[in-house]
Parts: structure tokens; sequence; C-alpha cells
């Protein structure tokens, strides 16, 4: 528990984005006894960040690796969070397809948000959020939820003609990481 009172989250789990071994150049950090550096995207927060390997160790890009308290086997330590300008060239475009991966692999979580989404306003709904549904397919989604919740993409996709479901919620992802300060964030934990 943090000294407010208030529990703190952490990421379990993150995917490798980049593999850098001497670290990053505008970083003044000090390796002891490292293996390097990578850059990861956290699973559950989409956290971004950077972390030290172990000595002789290897990753591979999208690599899913444990970062949790107990004892990590290719992670030394976690260096801290990173915003998105931070990632190299290669974190950068890797990133849409490990959010991708990530999102296919909890597919039952934003399903939950399409069954669930609420207005933020009286104007704006939070499946406005997602690129590509503007009120059309709000309304249509909204339509077809009260009548059966979704149990999947597919499901969602073939009831309201949304095609590739899972790259939307990848993108809004990528968008509420990328902005300086999102206005609105339905997937991410803010600074």
């Amino acid at each position: 528990m943090a000294e407010s009172g208030i529990s703190r989250k952490y990421e379990e789990y993150a995917f490798v984005l980049d593999y850098l071994p001497h670290g990053r150049p505008s970083l003044a950090q000090r390796m002891y006894r490292t293996a390097g550096v990578v850059q990861l995207l956290g699973e559950l927060y989409f956290t971004l960040l950077e972390a030290a390997l172990r000595e002789n160790t290897t990753v591979a890009l999208g690599e899913r690796l444990y970062i949790g308290r107990d004892p990590r086997y290719k992670i030394a330590y976690i260096i801290g969070r990173v915003d998105y300008k931070d990632l190299t060239s290669s974190a950068q475009t890797e990133l849409p397809i490990v959010l991708e991966k990530a999102v296919k692999a909890q597919e039952k979580r934003f399903i939950a948000f399409f069954n669930g989404a609420q207005a933020l306003t009286p104007r704006m709904h939070a499946l406005e959020l997602l690129p590509g549904v503007g009120k059309r397919y709000m309304w249509i989604i909204l339509g077809q939820r009260e009548k059966k919740p979704f149990t999947s993409f597919g499901e969602l996709k073939q009831r309201t003609g949304i095609h590739e479901p899972v790259k939307l919620v990848g993108r809004r992802i990528l968008e509420e990481l990328s902005e300086e300060e999102p206005k609105y964030r339905i997937f991410t934990r803010g600074p």
C-alpha cells in the first residue's frame, strides 16, 4: 500500500518492444552486470517501461516477460516508465503489432467494454473514442448489445459490421499512449 493510502497497481507481465544492448543513449543509467535494456509494453495497463536484462539473457521482439515482484528470470530490474516519444523507432514500429496481440489475448476484457461502455458527456459516448466508430456504429453497437451481449470479437464484427474490432481497440490504445495529454483515457493509465 502506498503512503497516501492508495493501493498502487503494477504490471505483472509485459511484451518486448525493442532490445537495446547498450541502453538508450539519452538515458543516464548505471548498468551493472546487465545484458542491455528492453523497452516494454505492460500487458494490463499498457504502461511503457524500460528494464535492464539479466546477464546472459536473450529476448525476442513481442516476447511476453514476467516483470512482477516475485523473482524475475530475464529482467534484472525495472528502470522506470517512459513516454511514447522516448521509445526507439523500432519500438514504435513494433507497438501496433504487440498491441494487437495483447488485445486478442484479453478478448473478454474488451468485449466487456463493448457491452458496458457508457456516455461520457451528453454528446459523447465512450464507443465514439474508438477510431472509425462514429454515431452510426455507436447506435448499431448499442442496439445489438441491448438485444444480446456480445461474446467475442467475431460475433461483434458479424452483428455490427465493424471491420477488425481488435485493430480499432489497438489504435485507440496507441492514441492514448502517443498523445501528450489525452482528454479521455479508456484503456491506459495516466502518468
